[in-house]
């Protein structure tokens, strides 16, 4: 069986809607840990609470609330209990005109509720069935969710990320792990590509997000680390050094303090498509 997660990763150019429980199937770094897509991507949480991180800012999420994140946002977020809604993946095409920056919106209206399920609902169907001009259907339903989105923010001001300093700079940094993550680059190296010392870079991290630089780092690695352990047959010690490790044995031991089990026991488990 297709995992609908991967589709939407292998076929960056299509619209794909996937139900959230997928994501919390296979371990918590499915939807915790951070990470980015190619493609823009609206998150549309119906039911349940908990927190995302978007670029670097932590809010919390409850009914009702939509996340838009543009191509290359990285973001994690956890689900408290029985979280349901869906993740659409949208296509990275220009001629959309989606927001450029990210979004969360809160919605109060049941009229707005119905509405944003109606896109979503119309995309799924659309994705269901193999009808005749399929794709152009499926590209004029992201247009006029595009639109509905940019009159929702226009709306509601707070739907955009606050932008103090500090935020900036997690923000920037984010972007920056989202560039580099895959190379021997330390927080040293960051901070220093940002003009400040890693213990400023650490302390404005744990004020936007809760959490250190070196965590965010390393959330990032770990995760691309179990995509691809889960999702190719690349050998382990590629792996490792296509992700900046200095060797398979330094890989596979920092693998195994951050998820619990070494590399090869963590690809065994992993169900095979």
């Amino acid at each position: 069986m297709t995992d609908p997660e991967e589709t939407a990763q292998t076929q960056d150019a299509g619209i794909r809607v996937v139900p959230l429980p997928h994501f919390a199937r296979g371990g918590r770094w499915r939807t915790e840990a951070m990470r980015s897509y190619a493609q823009p991507v609206l998150i549309w949480f119906t039911k349940g609470q908990g927190r995302i991180t978007v670029a670097g800012v932590t809010r919390g999420y409850g009914a009702h609330n939509a996340v838009f994140l543009p191509a290359g946002t990285m973001h994690g977020f956890d689900m408290v209990g029985q979280v349901f809604g869906s993740i659409l993946f949208l296509p990275d095409d220009e001629s959309l005109d989606l927001p450029a920056d990210p979004l969360h919106l809160r919605f109060r209206e049941s009229a707005q509720h119905n509405e944003l399920s109606t896109f979503i609902d119309n995309i799924q169907r659309e994705c269901a069935h193999d009808e005749p001009d399929r794709a152009r259907a499926l590209y004029f339903h992201a247009g006029l969710l595009s639109v509905w989105l940019r009159r929702q923010a226009a709306a509601t001001p707070e739907a955009k990320l606050p932008e103090d300093a500090s935020r900036k700079l997690v923000a920037a940094f984010s972007a920056l792990v989202e560039r580099d993550f895959h190379l021997p680059k330390n927080i040293g190296g960051y901070a220093a590509e940002l003009g400040i010392t890693p213990t400023h870079l650490s302390r404005v991290c744990n004020i936007a997000c809760g959490r250190p630089a070196s965590e965010i780092l390393s959330e990032r690695k770990h995760f691309e680390a179990r995509r691809l352990l889960r999702d190719t047959k690349a050998p382990i010690q590629d792996i490792a050094r296509n992700l900046g490790f200095a060797s398979p044995a330094y890989f596979t031991r920092a693998f195994q303090k951050h998820a619990g089990t070494t590399p090869s026991a963590f690809r065994r488990s992993q169900p095979r498509n």
